[in-house]
């Protein structure tokens, strides 16, 4: 997508980055709700309304900084609230709660890839609309392949921490689980040292030419 300009890296990746950071945290909030915590639910997050979601600076800012600077492209919502206390066995629960987001992502994933593969079939008869549906589907998968591997990294409190602290002793999960606070900088860190991106790509890869051969994208 390099050879595209800002405005129209910024109309194709648009859609995708929205969808994909707001059903994550729905995704998150119904797994919760499921298990028994209502709190997303009373709060209105259980919506896919991405203005109930919208973080400024996870959903605008950083995304728009990476398009520009080019790379992988992620970013964040506002977090749905979750409550473990209201889960019977909130460890494990949180554990189940916390997959849903990953989930979602692959599974929207693959959705792109399906509108990336209609827009190569409609390239004679409607080639416009097919390129958009193309940008925009590879767009998509990598959005979503970014954000199910970037929430997977067991570094609290991304997702991949919760499942981990789950199999984790108590004691020894609660001071896992003190990282928590520093998990942003910990990320931040491994990116200016140029770290994160080679823990991402291998398994980002796997993922991508698994979901393109599912398709038939190659």
């Amino acid at each position: 997508m390099n050879e595209l300009t800002l405005i129209q890296k910024i109309a194709v990746w648009a859609i995708p980055v929205m969808f994909a950071i707001t059903v994550h945290e729905v995704a998150h909030g119904w797994a919760a709700s499921r298990l028994g915590d209502q709190t997303a639910r009373m709060l209105g997050r259980l919506t896919l309304n991405p203005f109930k979601h919208i973080d400024p600076i996870g959903t605008v800012v950083v995304p728009l900084l990476l398009l520009t600077l080019g790379g992988f492209v992620f970013g964040w919502a506002k977090a749905v609230p979750v409550n473990a206390q209201n889960f019977k066995r909130p460890r494990h629960d949180m554990a189940w709660v916390a997959m849903a987001g990953p989930s979602s992502n692959l599974i929207m994933a693959i959705f792109w890839a399906f509108i990336a593969k209609l827009g190569m079939l409609l390239q004679i008869n409607a080639p416009d609309v097919a390129t958009f549906m193309i940008y925009s589907g590879m767009a998509g998968v990598s959005i979503n392949l970014i954000l199910l591997v970037l929430n997977l990294l067991p570094i609290p409190p991304l997702d991949g921490s919760h499942v981990v602290s789950a199999m984790l002793p108590p004691k020894l999960a609660w001071q896992y689980n003190r990282i928590a606070p520093f998990g942003f900088f910990i990320l931040l860190g491994l990116m200016v040292m140029g770290l994160l991106s080679p823990i991402l790509i291998g398994p980002y890869t796997f993922l991508q030419q698994f979901i393109y051969g599912l398709v038939g994208l190659h």
